[in-house]
């Protein structure tokens, strides 16, 4: 069980360290997809920064950083949450399907959210799996109640 969950935490991080690394590189896209959103945030949090390009490379470092943890096994359950707390705005402001009158980018997009939403559920998973530490001791303990000799 120990393989899959090494192999399960690299898959699933090499989805966001790829993209991550590509945002970072290239931002106006991404940036300029999620303006709708953003400015629609900033008349709740005025704080939120003016410069799309700058949130949408934060969001991408968080990602990078977040899965270069999960895929070495470092704070798995953590590094789930906060890629899943990341891919939530995400999903919503990069694949805004609703919004596409186009048949065929209408579809694509909601391709895409569907995936996110899949990517999502994995991660969800991933941040309620038990520790391997904590199952080994649970294991090894003798059940409540029962006599000890």
């Amino acid at each position: 069980m120990r393989i899959v969950r090494a192999v399960a935490r690299l898959l699933i991080s090499t989805l966001f360290i790829g993209s991550g690394i590509d945002v970072l590189r290239h931002p106006d896209m991404r940036a300029e997809v999620a303006t709708d959103t953003l400015g629609r945030l900033r008349k709740r949090f005025p704080a939120i920064p003016e410069d799309d390009a700058t949130i949408v490379r934060a969001n991408a470092a968080v990602q990078v950083g977040a899965a270069a943890l999960m895929a070495r096994g470092r704070m798995p359950r953590a590094s789930a949450g906060v890629l899943a707390a990341s891919l939530v705005p995400t999903t919503i402001a990069g694949h805004r399907f609703w919004t596409i009158d186009e048949p065929e980018a209408r579809a694509q997009q909601q391709v895409h959210f569907t995936k996110n939403l899949a990517v999502l559920g994995g991660l969800l998973m991933a941040m309620t799996a038990p520790s391997p530490r904590r199952t080994k001791r649970r294991k090894s303990r003798p059940p409540r109640g029962a006599e000890r000799s």
